[in-house]
């Protein structure tokens, strides 16, 4: 299979591919070491445009970028046409960013319940002022934005959003093939991410759920025609997965198929990263336990090992763990490959009051919304 470059306005992304956005996880040492295995966008944590324009310390830490990160991109999560507007405008005035990504996807019920998120795009003249407003203030800096199938199976707006979206100017539009009340759990539905590129005409379609190797990214494409694939939680203790990403779209058939020497030389490449990042080694290893996991995931190390990985302190606790480990033991294949991160259960939406009666937004329902715009990044 081959598939070229994804272009969104004047930018181009040498592979079709994105890293998606994940609160904790896509910092700065995480993206630079994507990087360092293929070529794609590779997207910064979510940010709120409130928190973004009243200069908040989490949000600016959220947005800290290398040099070498060429383009940048960040998304953006807000519910107030003028704040999100507002927001945009600062990132083409500072050049904070390349590309801004529009976050309509989050299905985190302290997000929804307030309206935010998910829940949005039922409300679609709002949702279509957001995404207007934002793409006028952004100028020559492409705005795309990501959706989720709907609120829940009998609430489905992905395909009236995603035409509001192309008719107000976005530059592409991605879809998470899960409602907001699957959260992670089940199988995404990749027709559904067929039906959405028949019908935009003028902008790429990005695939995104349950994409964890080469050969899901080759299939997602090959059954729905999209443009491009977004990566979240398949990246999750594999950032050389955009080097398999990258080749398998390219047409080439090699592979990484890391042993666990080369998994223990990338975990201290991110363990020192962080600890750069975070100005502090006990900081930088307190981040690190999180990843451990997804790391070591399908490699037999012991029940001793894993515990110790997520005790880890120092580097000097990092290289002793290292050395206890066997380094030849090879790459596990399948049980290296499989889902990985929380997929939880179908849940309830949290939506605020009568939010299902209408797509028409009440006064009551406005001044709810004013409490999605949060001022911390997240997502």
């Amino acid at each position: 299979m081959r598939l070229g470059a994804l272009r969104l306005g004047p930018l181009q992304a040498p592979a079709p591919v994105v890293l998606a956005p994940m609160a904790g996880v896509t910092n700065l040492p995480f993206r630079l070491l994507c990087r360092s295995f293929g070529r794609g966008l590779f997207v910064a944590e979510m940010v709120t445009s409130r928190g973004l324009i009243e200069g908040n310390a989490a949000t600016r830490s959220a947005l800290r970028q290398d040099p070498s990160e060429q383009p940048r991109s960040v998304q953006l999560y807000g519910v107030e046409p003028a704040t999100v507007a507002a927001a945009v405008a600062l990132i083409r005035r500072e050049r904070l960013a390349d590309h801004v990504d529009l976050n309509f996807g989050c299905p985190v019920p302290k997000v929804t319940r307030q309206g935010g998120g998910a829940a949005l795009p039922w409300k679609l003249e709002l949702f279509r002022r957001i995404v207007g407003q934002a793409v006028a203030a952004a100028g020559d800096i492409p705005v795309t934005v990501k959706l989720r199938l709907g609120i829940d199976a009998q609430h489905l707006t992905f395909l009236e959003a995603g035409l509001a979206a192309e008719s107000e100017g976005v530059a592409a539009v991605a879809l998470h093939a899960r409602t907001a009340a699957q959260h992670y759990s089940g199988k995404a539905d990749w027709t559904q991410i067929a039906l959405l590129k028949q019908a935009l005409k003028s902008v790429p379609v990005l695939g995104n759920g349950d994409v964890f190797s080469a050969d899901d990214a080759a299939a997602m494409v090959r059954e729905t025609g999209c443009d491009a694939v977004v990566v979240g939680r398949g990246a999750l203790g594999r950032p050389w997965l955009f080097a398999d990403l990258e080749a398998v779209f390219a047409g080439r058939p090699e592979r990484v198929r890391p042993g666990l020497a080369f998994v223990m030389d990338v975990i201290r490449r991110h363990a020192v990263g962080l600890v750069d990042f975070f100005g502090s080694e006990e900081r930088g290893l307190r981040e690190m336990r999180r990843h451990m996991s997804w790391y070591l995931r399908g490699y037999p190390v012991g029940g001793q090992s894993r515990a110790a990985a997520h005790q880890l302190t120092s580097l000097q606790d990092l290289d002793r763990l290292s050395a206890a480990l066997d380094g030849d033991l090879p790459y596990p294949g399948e049980p290296a490959e499989s889902p990985r991160g929380r997929a939880g259960g179908v849940k309830r939406p949290r939506l605020p009051e009568g939010w299902l009666d209408s797509r028409a937004l009440t006064p009551a329902q406005a001044r709810s919304l004013a409490g999605a715009e949060l001022p911390l990044s997240g997502g």
